[in-house]
């Protein structure tokens, strides 16, 4: 019997397995593919993604297979540069392949002991008191306390639930794909330049040597399951751009809808959904795979408290609680960025009065903080403006803060070196450094780098350290 059994091994799956290993849960993942994806989509890590991967040790690895740009040019593409002094030493966007980026996720879940099974589809549930049986496709059966599915947008794990996905369907349409041009780059870059004018949803650049890769809307909407063709990505070249640029020899091709939806609930009992099972939106800001990500960082540390037995009551309770409210945030924000990239003459004389706004720094600042993640407050009571944020890479005596959560432990950071984490030591980190580069005497930061307390009252304290990490151990 596995402690949790999760569903689809995408970024989501492998960050939240690895995030229960860091706590010893027994943990199988459960993926129906057998092979990776055959195209090549390069994806964004924004930063408070990226401030996660430094947080676990992990973005060293990751740094070498990305390639850093810019933080800015997020919101509906209005190309506003990132304002000075954004609070983050990891003030950049890191693009990289999306199969690389599964592989490290899965990779270093693996090192840390979970177990993988590829070719494995979740067909069928039953949960009680004490667990969730899981039925496979070919009919073998498994057993786990918890059971999370992470398995896509379709996901089966929800279906099985009758969890309620309510929101739009797709009402438009884009094609996106990889392949070689057959006019000279000065035609291409002259013509894009015309488009982008009018047309902010359609893109084609160099994707490589000799390769391009193309963003072109469509009319209508199709069968998302039917794969574009070729053909089907010349014709609408040609009626939009006037020209195919003699496009051939595809790397890969795909289609993308708007469709924006929220489930319900993310917990039924001992089942839970995480990542594009929980919530899909359009693509636009790059804000997907960031979502997911951070929803596996709030879950894994609450299901491994519950597992290992010193969760407070309503610990688990609370990752719906804080990470509902941030899917609808972005829900709310791609369906604004989409109005404003239609070329209807409305939305278009919006996008011009946001773009006039955009040069005042606290709206630009305001957007690309809500975009990269680290505009998010957690409501954790009343308090200082900085409680139920993330706390920033600031330097400590021993290195940097977040070298100090890489096992997923709670920390006390204390400059008044007289707070103790006490009978907590088995699950909260302690530090004291008078020299910290903080405005307030101590934090008490939660596994997802979250502060959870402010303060110098040793009682006070205690009462939050039960709150996040249950009942002293002595």
């Amino acid at each position: 019997m596995f402690d949790v059994i999760i569903a689809g091994c995408g970024p989501t799956g492998a960050m939240l397995a690895a995030e229960l290993r860091l706590h010893d849960v027994r943990v199988l993942v459960l993926e129906k593919e057998t092979e990776p994806v055959s195209f090549v989509r390069i994806v964004g890590l924004h930063i408070r993604s990226i401030e996660l991967m430094a947080m676990r040790g992990l973005l060293e690895r990751i740094l070498e297979r990305g390639r850093q740009r810019p933080a800015a040019g997020f919101f509906a593409a209005i190309n506003k540069p990132a304002p000075e002094g954004l609070d983050s030493a990891y003030a950049y966007l890191l693009g990289i392949p999306q199969p690389v980026i599964v592989h490290l996720l899965e990779e270093h879940a693996i090192e840390l002991g979970a177990q993988v099974r590829h070719g494995c589809a979740v067909a069928d549930l039953e949960q009680d008191d004490d667990g969730v049986t899981v039925e496979l496709a070919d009919g073998e059966q498994l057993r786990a306390r918890y059971l999370v599915g992470c398995d896509g947008g379709r996901s089966t794990v929800r279906k099985l639930l009758g969890v309620g996905f309510p929101g739009e369907p797709s009402r438009t349409e884009t094609l996106m794909g990889e392949m070689e041009v057959g006019v000279p780059p000065e035609e291409i870059a002259a013509k894009v330049a015309e488009m982008r004018e009018t047309d902010k949803r359609f893109s084609l650049g160099p994707a490589g040597v000799g390769v391009y890769r193309v963003v072109v809307p469509t009319a209508g909407v199709s069968d998302r399951a039917v794969p574009p063709t070729l053909e089907d990505f010349r014709q609408q070249l040609r009626t939009i751009a006037g020209t195919d640029f003699g496009v051939h020899s595809p790397r890969w091709l795909s289609r993308f809808g708007d469709a924006t939806r929220l489930a319900d609930r993310y917990r039924v009992g001992r089942v839970l959904l995480a990542g594009d099972a929980a919530h899909i939106h359009p693509p636009i800001g790059g804000q997907g795979l960031n979502l997911g990500v951070q929803d596996a960082f709030n879950l894994g540390w609450k299901l491994a408290a519950q597992v290992r037995g010193w969760a407070p009551g309503t610990l688990l309770d609370t990752y719906q609680a804080e990470r509902q409210p941030v899917a609808e945030d972005v829900l709310d924000n791609t369906r604004a960025q989409m109005e404003l990239l239609s070329t209807g003459p409305g939305p278009q004389a919006v996008r011009r009065l946001l773009t006039e706004l955009m040069d005042f720094d606290e709206v630009n600042r305001h957007l690309l903080e809500k975009i990269t993640g680290i505009g998010i407050r957690y409501d954790f009571g009343a308090g200082p403006d900085l409680l139920g944020r993330r706390l920033r890479d600031i330097d400590v005596k021993q290195g940097h803060l977040y070298g100090l959560l890489h096992r997923g432990r709670g920390l006390l950071l204390d400059r008044t070196e007289r707070l103790t984490v006490g009978g907590w030591s088995d699950r909260v980190d302690y530090l004291a450094d008078p020299t910290a580069v903080l405005d307030v005497p101590g934090v008490l930061l939660r596994p997802d780098g979250h502060v959870a307390w402010i303060g110098d009252d040793q009682p006070d304290l205690d009462d939050h350290l039960s709150r996040w990490f249950g009942k002293p151990a002595n």
